[in-house]
Formats: C-alpha cells, structure tokens, sequence
C-alpha cells in the first residue's frame, strides 16, 4: 500500500478499497481527459474504459499533456493505454477507437460505476446526461472555451444537464473556433478528477453541483441545483442507424461541407424553419442532422413552433 499511503490517509483504507473495485467510463480522450486519466489511474481506480476516435495532432500538444511529438497520428486511446500502463499496471485501462453516439453510450456505459464527459461536444454531453439520467449513473461532465469553463456533477438520481442547460445559445464556443488555454483545461480537468473521486469514495456531495471558473479573473463560481427541474429529453439524439425510410430528413450541413453523406435527405438551412417552412407530413418524424448537432437544435426550436410532431437530432461529425 505504499503507492497509496499518502491518499488513504487522508480518504481512509474503505475508500481505497472502494477505488479498486470502481469502473469508470471517460468519453474523450483530448484536453480534460489528461488530468483525469493521470489522477483516477494514479488514484487506483480498478478499471477505466476511455473511449475517443480521433488521432493525435500537432495543435493537441499545448493542452493534452499526455501526448509528445512523436506521438502524432497515432490513436489517441493507444498512446494513452500505453502511458496509463506505465504509470500504475495495477489498474486495467480498456482504450476502445470510437466514436460515442446513442447506439453504443448503452453498451459502453454498462456496468460503469461512473461516467466522465471529456468530449468538448456538446452533442456527447447531452448523449450521455440522458442514458445517465435514465440509468440513475453519476455524471461527471467538463467543458472550457477560451479562459472560462465549468464543471458539474449530473445525474445519479437527481438533475441532469437539461435541468441546467435546457436550452442552447445562438452560438456555442469550441477550442477549433474560440481557442482555448492549456492551464483552463487543466483546472477544469483537476476538478472533474476530484469530484469523481469523491462520488466513487462514497462523498455525493459533488452532484448537484455546478462549479465555474474564470481564468482572466482567476476567479471560481458556481451553484447547487439539487431541486432543479428535469425537462423532457427532447429534442434528443439519434444515430443514423436509427433513421427509418418515413422520416422526414433535413441535411442542414452546405453542400460542400465534409463529413458522411447523408442519402435521401433534403437541404436546408436553419432560418428555412421560422415563421412557418418546410416540415413533415403528420404521419412522419423529422429527423434533422448537421456537423456538431448545433444548427439541428436551432432548427428544431424553429420548427417546434409550427409543428407538434417529434423531432430527433442527429451530430454527424467531420
């Protein structure tokens, strides 16, 4: 127990015991995930699942300090594995080259003790607060833009982030468009990494929590939302998978915009849908898709005025 003597004097022997048998699911493997990973393997935690498909990037460096030069366009996942092991062999790190959507968070979150969302997405946050939700799992989720950024402690029997966040702005910041500094990553990480381990030493403390931090001002913020309201999970998530051959389907990406193509859908743009546009028949569901899900929830909003049917959301990617 000597890797350990310095932590369990201050948690106890039962909760390191606890973190031994614990089963963590980290869904991203960029930014936030370092200070995590470092932490929750260094912490003992028995078994942590890291999901992420993207590879290794020249502009990563500055903020994902779990990766070097050398390690560009390698899986993201496997030079983690390999680092993970190297920092304590006693605990058992599942890398899985994936990208997470409502088709497999069922499968990838099953039997985790608690999730963590690292995946600077909006579309995989609200993913994984609705199965969390519904599950009764913790949630764990971080998010940081430029100098600012938030951690929260969702789901697990009480709110999750439609409680907080039920509605999205005109615009959401992203570190490709906005930038963002690597010690805000890191604060917000740290404190993902030590809520997380209070939830799995038993300490639940940290849900129903939101705590916000300010880099410029270096300044912290925050509130509880323990009684907050729960609205319906709508709109929600699909996989495309999941479309049928009588759904409406809006392609709300420009024509020449990358990603999977979209077969037999319509295009559009979202101001088409306000103060009455295109919409299905009352026999059909609208399915609308975009690159990061964000122009598909504007455009739900939208058609949500005029049209009372039900409307999924689908988060293409590049």
């Amino acid at each position: 127990m000597t890797r350990y003597a310095r932590q369990i004097a201050v948690i106890g022997s039962a909760a390191q015991a606890r973190f031994g048998q614990a089963s963590v699911l980290v869904v991203g493997a960029g930014g936030l995930a370092a200070p995590v990973l470092q932490y929750l393997v260094g912490a003992g935690v028995g078994h942590v699942r890291v999901v992420d498909a993207d590879h290794v990037s020249l502009s990563n460096l500055h903020r994902q300090t779990l990766f070097r030069v050398a390690d560009i366009a390698q899986p993201k996942v496997q030079v983690i594995a390999q680092a993970m092991a190297a920092l304590n062999p006693d605990v058992t790190l599942q890398p899985i080259a994936a990208r997470l959507d409502p088709a497999n968070v069922d499968s990838l979150a099953r039997d985790m003790d608690l999730v963590l969302d690292c995946a600077d997405s909006f579309a995989a946050s609200y993913i994984l607060s609705d199965h969390c939700h519904k599950s009764g799992q913790p949630l764990i989720s971080g998010s940081v833009v430029g100098t600012n950024g938030y951690v929260g402690g969702f789901c697990g029997g009480g709110p999750g982030l439609r409680a907080v966040f039920p509605d999205l702005p005109d615009q959401l910041g992203s570190c490709d468009t906005d930038g963002v500094l690597g010690p805000s990553v890191g604060v917000i990480g740290s404190l993902q990494a030590e809520m997380a381990l209070s939830v799995l030493a038993g300490d639940r403390t940290g849900l129903g929590q939101l705590v916000t931090y300010d880099a410029r001002a270096l300044r912290f913020g925050g509130f509880r939302f323990d009684m907050a309201v729960e609205p319906p999970a709508t709109p929600a998530f699909i996989a495309t998978a999941d479309i049928t051959d009588g759904d409406f389907v809006v392609d709300l990406r420009a024509v020449d915009e990358a990603g999977p193509a979209l077969p037999d859908a319509c295009r559009h743009v979202v101001t088409d849908f306000a103060p009455v546009g295109p919409h299905p028949k009352d026999t059909q569901r609208a399915v609308l898709a975009c690159r990061s899900g964000l122009r598909a929830w504007q455009a739900a909003t939208r058609l949500s005025q005029y049209w009372p049917g039900e409307i999924k959301l689908i988060a293409l990617g590049d």
